[in-house]
């Protein structure tokens, strides 16, 4: 019995990105995020549960992908195709353009199938994994809500191609990246963690949800500086 409660974990993780989707095409991206951040915890606790009742199957790996590819790769190209969407008129822009958001989505397939035959991330990332990529584009409409002329341009559909094609490539390339996987709770080891973790608690608390895509930059920033520490 205790074999299938990470697989069952798991199908939470789809159903709450199923939810995302649906709520995402209506247009209501805010509440669409918080499912996202469901599924993302669920997302966490079945490789826990996994790893604590030792219970590793194949179907559980497929099955982690295509709850991953729904939840973190389609979601994301629905919020990035309705920002365009809502931006595009108002920019003399053709709305075809929208679905250029989709190409997020593409590029998170070919990272999850990457991913499960790369014998080299077991204990870190090379390439930016779905879910980081996807907490980037779900905070953004969060971020819009910040009284900022500088942040409103994340608003401009072309920044958001940008964006779009800047992930795309994170999610495919072969950067460095650390994970949270704490070996031991040594301070030197895990230095990049634990800045990752104070800086990413003082964003939350000042910030909250507008807090996530300044987090995942933060992250990104890191895993460059500290590269020496994890990926000899």
């Amino acid at each position: 019995m205790k074999k299938h409660i990470p697989n069952f974990i798991t199908s939470l993780n789809l159903f709450s990105g199923c939810i995302a989707s649906i709520l995402a095409f209506q247009g209501n991206l805010e509440t669409a995020a918080y499912f996202v951040l469901i599924a993302a915890l669920l997302d966490f606790m079945d490789g826990l549960a996994a790893r604590a009742l030792k219970a590793y199957s194949e179907i559980g790996k497929q099955l982690d992908s295509l709850a991953d590819m729904v939840s973190f790769g389609f979601v994301p190209g629905i919020f990035i195709y309705k920002m365009l969407l809502n931006n595009l008129n108002a920019n003399g822009l053709p709305e075809i353009l929208a679905y250029a958001g989709f190409i997020i989505t593409v590029f998170s397939a070919l990272r999850l199938a990457k991913f499960n035959i790369d014998t080299r991330q077991t204990e870190n990332f090379i390439g930016l994994a779905t879910p980081a990529n996807t907490m980037f584009f779900i905070g953004i409409p969060f971020v819009l809500g910040i009284p900022s002329e500088a942040l409103s341009l994340l608003n401009n559909p072309i920044v958001l191609l940008i964006l779009t094609l800047g992930f795309s490539y994170l999610l495919i390339s072969e950067i460095p990246l650390f994970s949270l996987k704490f070996k031991s709770l040594a301070l030197n080891p895990n230095l990049h963690r634990y800045l990752l973790l104070i800086i990413s608690l003082i964003l939350i608390i000042f910030f909250k949800f507008a807090a996530i895509p300044m987090i995942i930059v933060i992250y990104l920033i890191l895993s460059i500086i500290f590269k020496d520490k994890f990926s000899a």
